[in-house]
């Protein structure tokens, strides 16, 4: 197999508090008219699997090659039924509705899933004030956490906490969540797409959902709710190395790595790696990308998935790029 940078199909979502960023902020072409709240960027998730869009692959669902080529694709020595990430792009430009993703033992035992998922959330730009909702406040139970759930009253069931761009917001499975509005987020997550909401409307069309059903959505919420889960935030300000590029690592866990890697002037540079990358483009230019004997380039708020077999990459251009992969 003579492997080469991947560029997937990605699924674009429209629910409605989405709006026009991740075109006029990112830069991303061809995107539909109207709203746009999601840009899956790299998916497995079922329904919603990547197709290589170029190049001898050409036509090939990612999970195809994830079961054909699991050591060359994600690394050696792993086995699994699909890629283990999830990548998006998501425009807060409105709240999100308020929800939880379950953990792996809530998604196994409760939606009959492979893993829940843990997410982090790397705020690429923010308005004044923007803020976001996660986790349950010290001392609320179940009977009152669902009280609050169905009036709405979320900031006296819910911790609420400043974000600004730079920032990365890691959230456990199991918390309870929003972001939004003015936040411009780009998303690492494990492969699901499990989740339960707390809204009387639906996020795709903003439809009512009848009573007795959010009823019985913020029941399923309450089972796959941790109370006792915590987001932990960091920012990606880190002194520049001696090229001037600054490598900061913005997250690291049991599921993703995530670093941000940013240059104010044209630089080359080289990663070796062991296991599959997602290289995400958000900056203010198109980046060269070269690896074994391909070259091209990677647009504004382009992705690559870099296979494992790879081994390593070269990028040149003013950098602002986002490596997301797998734990050592």
């Amino acid at each position: 197999m003579e492997w080469y940078p991947l560029r997937l199909s990605a699924s674009v979502k429209q629910h409605v508090f989405g709006g026009r960023a991740v075109a006029e902020v990112l830069g991303r072409s061809g995107l539909p008219d109207g709203p746009v709240a999601e840009t899956w960027e790299v998916s497995d998730v079922d329904g919603e699997v990547g197709v290589v869009a170029d190049g001898p692959l050409a036509g090939t669902p990612l999970r195809d090659l994830v079961r054909e080529h699991p050591g060359e694709l994600v690394g050696p020595g792993w086995s699994g039924s699909r890629f283990p990430l999830l990548t998006k792009l998501i425009d807060g430009h409105r709240a999100l509705p308020v929800h939880v993703h379950a953990d792996d033992a809530a998604a196994r035992e409760l939606e009959g899933q492979e893993n829940g998922k843990t997410e982090a959330w790397h705020v690429l730009a923010a308005g004044p004030g923007a803020t976001a909702l996660a986790g349950v406040r010290p001392g609320v139970g179940v009977e009152r956490l669902r009280e609050a759930l169905l009036a709405q009253d979320f900031d006296a069931v819910l911790e609420r906490f400043p974000v600004a761009a730079g920032d990365t917001v890691y959230v456990p499975g199991g918390t309870i969540h929003s972001f939004g509005p003015d936040t411009l987020v780009y998303e690492i997550e494990q492969t699901s797409d499990t989740q339960q909401h707390a809204m009387p409307y639906a996020m795709q069309d903003g439809s009512p959902v009848p009573e007795q059903q959010r009823r019985e959505n913020v029941e399923a919420l309450l089972r796959e709710t941790r109370l006792d889960a915590r987001v932990t935030i960091t920012d990606a300000t880190v002194p520049a190395d001696d090229d001037g590029v600054r490598r900061a690592v913005c997250c690291e866990g049991p599921y993703f790595v995530l670093h941000r890697w940013r240059s104010g002037h044209r630089v080359r540079v080289r990663r070796g790696f062991g296991t599959a990358q997602v290289l995400t483009n958000v900056g203010r230019a198109a980046v060269a990308v070269r690896a074994g004997g391909w070259s091209g380039e990677l647009a504004r708020a382009g992705t690559f998935l870099l296979p494992a077999a790879l081994g390593a990459v070269e990028v040149e251009g003013e950098l602002d790029l986002l490596w997301g992969h797998l734990p050592s």
